[in-house]
């Protein structure tokens, strides 16, 4: 292995199914395991965006900690919010094109709870890391041939910025990992803390 690469001291499980998450562990040089949660993600009723995400993130981890109890698992969830309204993954074509008539030439928020757990040592460190986010303005055809690609079928707000919906996107305040699923800077900040993770 080259000198200066990230060193896995120890192995993570990742409580999701998304690939994105995985891909950016891995491209971090994490070392994950992934058993997804199949908890039901309910939003909690009278809460901020932000910590809806933080509450989500923690029931996704503690769903497979409670299989996994000697081992750290990383739980995550995104919601889009729009002035102040959360915008989920769209139900059907209709519903994405809702999504991305209320997104256009819109700023926006994208918010990421993420919660490492450790059930036998009784830990659960949270955290919430929000990104502003610009959309251009979309026309009637740019919306119906976004849709027909298929991207937004399995994405918050309807839109991937890693894929084709990078073209939608005319700026980004904060962290670009964030708005793909997973802070990774701050990941692998408590990853090092938690000695789960470090630098040789």
């Amino acid at each position: 292995m080259k000198e200066n690469q990230p060193i896995d001291t120890k192995q993570l499980v990742l409580a999701s199914q998304s690939p994105r998450r995985k891909d950016l562990l891995e491209e971090a040089g994490v070392l994950i395991d992934i058993i997804p949660s199949h908890a039901e993600e309910i939003l909690p009723e009278g809460v901020a965006p932000a910590q809806c995400a933080m509450a989500l993130a923690s029931m996704k981890a503690r769903d497979v900690a409670a299989t996994q109890p000697n081992r750290w698992v990383l739980g995550a969830d995104t919601l889009v919010v729009v002035d102040g309204t959360i915008l989920g993954k769209p139900r059907d074509g209709d519903d994405a094109r809702r999504m991305l008539e209320a997104l256009s030439g819109r700023d926006h928020q994208v918010c990421t709870g993420f919660c490492l757990v450790n059930p036998s040592l009784d830990r659960e460190i949270c955290e919430v890391v929000i990104t502003d986010v610009t959309f251009k303005p979309l026309s009637p055809a740019e919306i119906n041939w976004y849709i027909k690609t298929g991207e937004p079928f399995d994405k918050a707000g309807a839109y991937g910025i890693q894929g084709k919906g990078a073209s939608l996107v005319r700026e980004i305040k904060g962290s670009y990992t964030n708005v793909v699923g997973l802070p990774i800077c701050e990941v692998v900040e408590h990853l090092k803390r938690l000695e789960l993770m470090e630098f040789r």
